[in-house]
């Protein structure tokens, strides 16, 4: 990095955004500070100077760090320090990947570092965005051989309007959340949340802020790069040997012809390795070093002749028309004692999805750089080795993992019901049963159905469908592909997937292979995918048609109260031994907002009267008495002149012997007893005490 400290101004919607290069870490091939009011975040990349031994695919590396300094926070924890990346960072990391990695050249092996570091963060300015533009920096003025610059936002819409990187009050606001990011000529990365918006919306959205990266780039590419950049390394770069490759094509072409000419899977499969090995075989004593080579040439053979079978005769490697979504079945409550449950297949691609209710004491709590929150909805992605018949041991989350669950929570909680209406916390796990490609957005589908079997009052159901591209480098014309499979998306050039409902879209990401889709490609896959959504859509309500009526019986029934915050104390008791009481006494479990709002939330397992039953001890609780009320009370103690009732936990009143009866009572025991329940009501409220009136003996 060069010695000399420069500072760079990129005006960024309304905003400025400072870019400082040659101050800090000066062993890295490239680094900057990007800052943005009081937000800055340090992005450096490093690269090995070797090739990794071994490698058949570029070994990029993203780590996002959330440092907690950076608000003044001290790490939670026994060790006071930063440990594994939350789940935010993680997604935060994969933005930065995205745009980056295709503009690497074919045949880079050699381990490449992008590190990003949130050093300080107002909550009106997200670093994530300037964590992007930081990477983009990085690499253009180090001696990386790199295609970019690439620009990145977040786009936003507010009141009718498009806002680049909104600040905190409009993003509360905002019906998109889009992350965007591209170079001058194209979009490279799409992510985004939406409630139920238009294509045209959606569409409207990324052309806004593309707008907004192209002058990025320019800043980058005409000022920055002249003034600081470093020259790109010229480096030897693996490629298949022409005469081995000429070779190989010639011999093999008619046995990947015939292995391809087949729409079964596993016929195709056996095939394919079947040629492999003869072609191997046929070229060990001609190439005895260059296995790899050879299995290189023979992937860029079959990757053409399926893509142009696709491209010239609209053939897909199962047969299917370029529109075509593959055979879908499903089924609901598959698990009995599952709250809520549902089995979604497309193709070869299938999830079971398991919905489970709880109190909202039971959200996920979340430490990051945003203030303390806590998530009501906790949708859990698994993509075990069985699933596409690999022998291997189940391991905790990797990034796609969490990468997937994010992308499909975020497709569902716009139809969510509130809290109010619906006070639960809810937890849904996709178990990817079977994967042969598009299996997030089979778990959106999945994760519907599994909703609405176990009675959650959804707005509308969701369904998702992952969009492929095939397009002709030279001449530019492109096909658009419905519902991809796993060999189209990795032969393919992108991996665009939309969510969304009968009304609008909820959720798009896109990955792309190629340097960025134009316009027309964006419209025609957004447009094809709706259609594609809607048929999907009608499978799924042929088996689940409506929300069910009624939640599971093994599900909580929560009732939702609100008293006095003042009264909060009353109710809980000396370390607890009233609200102890009730939960024992009504087979319920009880718990407070944590905002001293006075709002509360009663769970039972058992039948709605206990629940309803603990709401009203509480109220009374909560309740000053006042002459009039009525109450349903303990008979606790009996005196020669008259029986004390408790109405409420710590709350009685005494009724007179003349109270007990119209008529003439010569002894209390006559007509009621300790212990029975009796229907009372407050006649005067004195000095002593509260005097009571017996209106019903209960029992």
């Amino acid at each position: 990095m060069t010695t000399t400290f420069k500072q760079f101004t990129i005006p960024v919607g309304g905003r400025d955004v400072i870019v400082e290069v040659g101050k800090y870490a000066e062993q890295t091939n490239g680094s900057c500070v990007v800052r943005c009011g009081e937000t800055a975040v340090m992005v450096s990349v490093c690269m090995s100077p070797a090739p990794r031994e071994g490698m058949d695919f570029f070994p990029l590396q993203v780590d996002y760090e959330e440092k907690m300094y950076s608000v003044g926070k001290i790490p939670g924890g026994f060790k006071k320090r930063e440990g594994r990346a939350s789940d935010k960072a993680i997604l935060t990391a994969r933005l930065i990947d995205r745009p980056l990695r295709p503009l690497f050249p074919k045949g880079l092996y050699n381990d490449v570092v992008v590190t990003a570091q949130a050093l300080s963060v107002e909550p009106d300015i997200s670093p994530e965005p300037l964590a992007m533009i930081g990477s983009s920096v990085a690499l253009a003025i180090s001696d990386i051989p790199w295609a970019g610059p690439t620009g990145s936002v977040v786009v936003g819409l507010v009141d009718g309007k498009y806002v680049i990187n909104p600040d905190l009050a409009q993003r509360g606001k905002s019906s998109i959340h889009l992350n965007l990011a591209g170079t001058r000529d194209a979009i490279l990365m799409i992510e985004a949340g939406a409630n139920e918006v238009t294509n045209e919306e959606m569409v409207g959205a990324i052309m806004f802020g593309h707008e907004e990266i192209k002058k990025i780039c320019a800043v980058i590419e005409d000022v920055i790069v002249p003034a600081v950049g470093k020259p790109k390394l010229e480096m030897e770069l693996y490629h298949i040997p022409e005469e081995l490759d000429a070779a190989v094509r010639e011999y093999a072409s008619a046995k990947i012809d015939y292995a391809i000419d087949t729409f079964d899977r596993q016929e195709r499969e056996s095939r394919q390795n079947a040629a492999e090995q003869e072609v191997l075989e046929h070229f060990a004593e001609i190439y005895p070093d260059k296995v790899r080579e050879i299995k290189d040439s023979l992937y860029y053979l079959t990757k053409e002749k399926v893509r142009a079978k696709i491209f010239d005769h609209g053939v897909r490697p199962d047969g299917r028309g370029l529109k075509d979504i593959r055979p879908i079945w499903c089924e609901r409550g598959v698990l009995p004692r599952v709250h809520g449950s549902a089995v979604f297949t497309r193709g070869q691609t299938q999830t079971l999805t398991t919905c489970t209710l709880g109190m909202l004491g039971e959200a996920q709590r979340l430490e990051g750089l945003d203030e303390e929150t806590e998530k009501r909805y906790m949708h859990q992605y698994n993509f075990p080795g069985y699933c596409t018949g690999e022998a291997k041991a189940l391991r905790s989350p990797g990034r796609r993992e969490i990468g997937h669950g994010a992308l499909a929570e975020r497709a569902l909680i716009p139809v969510l019901p509130d809290e109010e209406s619906f006070p639960y916390a809810i937890r849904v796990v996709n178990d990817i049963m079977s994967s042969n490609g598009s299996s997030s957005m089979a778990s959106v589908c999945g994760s519907t159905m599994a909703l609405m079997d176990a009675g959650v009052p959804i707005k509308n159901p969701v369904a998702g469908v992952a969009m492929g591209l095939i397009k002709n480098q030279e001449t530019g014309e492109f096909k658009v592909l419905t519902d991809i499979q796993g060999l189209e998306d990795f032969l393919g050039d992108m991996d665009f997937k939309v969510a969304g409902t009968v009304n609008g879209i909820t959720a798009i990401q896109m990955d792309i292979k190629i340097k960025g889709i134009s316009e027309e490609i964006m419209h025609t896959a957004i447009d094809q995918a709706n259609e594609g959504r809607q048929y999907i859509l009608s499978k799924m309500l042929e088996v689940v048609p409506e929300v069910a009526p009624q939640l599971s019986k093994y599900a909580p029934k929560i009732v939702s109260f609100e008293i006095d915050p003042e009264k909060i104390g009353d109710v809980i008791g000396k370390q607890g031994c009233v609200i102890k009481k009730i939960m024992e006494e009504t087979g319920t479990e009880i718990e407070f907002n944590e905002d001293d709002s006075g709002r509360g939330y009663i769970a039972t397992v058992g039948p709605i009267e206990n629940a309803l039953r603990a709401k009203d001890i509480i109220l009374n609780i909560a309740h000053d008495p006042e002459v009039g009320d009525m109450f349903v009370g303990t008979v606790v103690r009996i005196l020669t002149f008259g029986a004390f009732v408790e109405f409420a936990p710590g709350k009685d009143g005494m009724i007179h012997i003349s109270k007990l009866s119209d008529k003439r009572v010569d002894k209390v025991e006559d007509v009621v007893q300790i212990g029975d329940t009796v229907k009372v009501e407050i006649i005067k409220i004195g000095d002593k005490g509260i005097d009571l009136k017996l209106l019903e003996k209960l029992s």
